[in-house]
């Protein structure tokens, strides 16, 4: 086969899911910051009704979990997979499908949010027909991967592979089961589930969410972009392997440490606990395994700032599962539910390993896609990991103290049985801490906003370029 019929790689995708990716966490995170503005000013919402905390707080997550996460990992995984398969995508119609379909139900949850329709389900509020919206992109996402892997020109199915496919698999699951209800009207619905079902069903996905979601894809995105951007290979093949099975096998089980102290059976909040405990050997596994990637290259560090956010990503993604599993035990979690200290660990995990890998990742891409050698200024990303660390930092220790605090406060009592401090008490020592909390957010968007404008400039400096698959080896 000449040069001019060489097949190419499907990339058209990956560039809209990048560029999206990039537009979204800009809108996500500015969403953030006026609803932790609202919580230290609450007369910021105007008395708007659509602009209460209660509206805006699940736009928020939506949009940096399904839009951000979510576009990252659509255009990181359709990237990988072909790269590693050395094979063009499999029914490329349907992967523009669904990123047209993705930005549909993106956009509904944005109009729908505000206007109050939702189900109340922690990162599972949307109205029944963008839920069978999701399902329908979904399954469509799915063939596409899965016969992108199946028509190989290459025997071996990389590690990053199988962690987006059980990402994959994992995700339909949880929605299509958490998910069943009884429509009521075009915009309102019942749950198919009642009580502890409920609430044992909701947290089986809500943390399987955090699991698959927000772990097992992006540890797809780990396993390729860190040994491709250290021009080095993975520390430990074995050792991924181990870490994607056990892995897989444990998060499953780990849902029920939301919910401690509740009326769910206590046998069944033991059993999250002990697998959350678990959970840890698996997790610390697969940051080892990322962060000796470096070995003999540890001086690249000093000059790559896209290497330094996938390496600091894998830092706050131990510091996270390591957090995790102690918040499951039951005598911490007497002390931490219910408080900042969640939000704190939330926001560790989803601004310090979520963010920073897929902002490094997509940082790997561009140029790559729009046929440059490098982004348009490597002096901004610079500044984009500065801005976004220490706005983290300021973030998660905000949240942490006030988090501590207002756990110690609300159990603190007289020498006669009655509470210390009234409810309002803890809200009014916690309001300095919402003040930083608001400052850590305004440095992580601004650092977003310089990727977003230097991101429109790699683009608009190149040109769309199509990359020839490598011919088999035995040809």
């Amino acid at each position: 086969m000449n040069s001019s019929q060489q097949a190419v790689y499907s990339d058209t995708v990956v560039r809209q899911f990048s560029i999206m990716a990039v537009v979204w966490g800009v809108v996500g995170m500015l969403v953030g910051v006026i609803i932790a503005s609202q919580l230290a000013w609450p007369e910021l919402n105007f008395g708007i009704p659509w602009l209460t905390y209660g509206r805006l707080r699940p736009l928020h997550t939506n949009a940096v979990i399904f839009a951000f996460g979510g576009s990252a990992l659509f255009a990181t995984s359709y990237y990988v997979v072909q790269r590693t398969c050395h094979t063009a995508l499999f029914l490329p119609k349907l992967a523009a499908f669904t990123f047209w379909g993705w930005q549909l139900v993106i956009v509904a949850a944005a109009i729908s949010l505000p206007l109050g329709f939702t189900q109340g389900k922690e990162y599972a509020e949307l109205e029944w027909p963008i839920d069978l919206l999701i399902a329908v992109v979904w399954v469509a996402y799915a063939v596409v991967f899965f016969g992108t892997v199946g028509t190989r020109k290459v025997k071996h199915i990389y590690v990053a592979n199988w962690f987006y496919g059980a990402f994959i698999i994992a995700v339909a699951l949880l929605h299509i089961v958490n998910s069943a209800a009884i429509p009521a009207g075009w915009m309102k619905s019942y749950s198919a589930y009642a009580g502890a079902q409920d609430a044992m069903i909701q947290w089986w996905y809500g943390h399987n969410a955090v699991g698959f979601f927000l772990t097992a894809g992006f540890l797809g995105m780990m396993y390729y972009f860190i040994p491709k951007q250290a021009e080095r290979p993975v520390y430990s093949y074995r050792l991924s392997i181990v870490h994607f099975w056990a892995l897989i096998f444990t998060y499953m089980w780990a849902g029920p440490h939301h919910l401690h102290y509740t009326a769910l059976p206590d046998w069944a909040q033991s059993l999250g606990m002990v697998f959350s405990l678990v959970l840890l050997a698996p997790s610390w596994g697969g940051m080892i395994n990322g962060i000796m990637t470096l070995s003999g290259a540890w001086h690249k560090l000093r000059d790559d700032p896209i290497l330094r956010f996938l390496i600091v990503s894998l830092s706050f993604y131990g510091m996270s599962t390591f957090e995790g599993p102690m918040m499951a035990i039951k005598t911490v979690n007497a002390l931490s539910h219910y408080t900042d200290w969640t939000v704190g660990h939330v926001h560790s995990g989803a601004l310090g390993w979520v963010g920073l890998v897929s902002m490094g990742s997509i940082y790997f891409l561009i140029p790559k896609l729009f046929g440059q050698t490098k982004m348009y200024s490597v002096k901004a990303i610079e500044v984009h990991f500065w801005l976004a660390t220490v706005g983290i930092v300021l973030y998660i220790a905000a949240m942490w103290i006030a988090g501590v605090m207002q756990g110690l406060m609300w159990r603190a009592i007289n020498t006669d049985g009655t509470l210390t401090y009234t409810f309002v008490e803890s809200v009014k020592a916690t309001y300095p801490y919402y003040v930083v909390r608001v400052a850590g957010g305004l440095l992580y968007l601004s650092g977003m906003l310089i990727m977003l404008w230097n991101v429109v400039k790699t683009a608009t400096q190149g040109n769309a370029v199509s990359v020839a698959i490598p011919a088999p080896a035995h040809a």
